[in-house]
């Protein structure tokens, strides 16, 4: 691999190869495009900074994948201890904060059904959300889904059941919006 040599013709070629799928994957983990573009950015960062532990055994879009996915659990990470500490600011320090919270521009029956459901999806364990993400945004194979995240097959279709039970129970608990 050329990269490996360290042929920024090769870094850019893997990119371009790579980037829609990665910012994909990102983007149905993290509901806000501009964080989910500077996730991207950081995780192929981190792609070519460890390209030396690269496997190149395994496929290299399964190891940038491997890299969003931790990353976006970094992000939500951060975005938690974000979130704790704002609230914890005094008052009038308070109003600076941004709001995430759905603003009045969404209006639609539509947009506010799919921030529910987006919730729900964000709400669900990591281990479930990825299989369900890989599977039904990425459209990767359950035997790819299972190379990727290094379980079986039958682990990869037991994730995805459990997912969509606790997506559905989740959603029917949670009232839809009105109109």
């Amino acid at each position: 691999m050329r990269a490996l040599a360290g042929s920024e013709d090769a870094y850019r070629a893997l990119m371009e190869r790579h980037r829609a799928a990665v910012y994909r994957l990102i983007r149905a983990q993290i509901d806000d495009a501009d964080a989910a573009l500077d996730v991207t950015q950081d995780s192929f960062i981190a792609a070519f900074a460890n390209l030396h532990r690269y496997d190149q055994a395994r496929p290299f879009r399964f190891w940038i994948m491997r890299i969003a996915l931790n990353k976006c659990r970094d992000w939500r990470r951060r975005r938690a201890v974000r979130s704790f500490f704002s609230r914890a600011k005094p008052i009038d320090q308070g109003l600076e904060v941004e709001d995430s919270a759905p603003g009045p521009d969404i209006k639609t029956a539509g947009r506010q059904e799919l921030a529910r459901v987006r919730r729900a999806i964000d709400a669900l364990p990591d281990h479930l959300r990825s299989v369900l993400l890989l599977r039904t945004v990425e459209g990767m194979s359950q035997s790819d889904v299972a190379a990727f995240l290094g379980i079986s097959s039958k682990a990869v279709e037991t994730r995805l059941y459990r997912a969509r039970a606790k997506l559905n129970e989740m959603l029917r608990e949670t009232p839809a919006p009105h109109v």
